[in-house]
């Protein structure tokens, strides 16, 4: 299993666009792919503009399949002008 945990610092105000973007592609990721067994993000409590993102793949095809589609390429053009900054990623893998 592979997961992924990132920390996004969105700009201040743009909270409630940043989720809308999300909850689309979270949709169209539980739609479209059986191999993501987890896709959701947290706010912060501690630092209200930031949001962890939490995802869990069944194995290294799922995950590299997932970064190719359409929709995902599409959402990531619109986060990128939503963001106070560069996301901190974390992949791990659980044998």
């Amino acid at each position: 299993m592979i997961h992924v945990i990132a920390t996004i610092p969105v700009q201040a105000g743009k909270g409630e666009e940043f989720e809308g973007i999300f909850n689309e592609l979270g949709a169209q990721v539980r739609a479209n792919e059986p191999g993501c067994q987890r896709y959701e993000f947290c706010k912060s409590l501690d630092r209200p503009d930031h949001y962890v993102v939490v995802e869990l793949y069944a194995d290294q095809e799922s995950f590299d399949a997932h970064g190719k589609t359409e929709y995902f390429r599409a959402a990531g053009k619109k986060f990128g002008g939503l963001m106070a900054g560069a996301p901190d990623i974390q992949i791990v893998v659980q044998d």
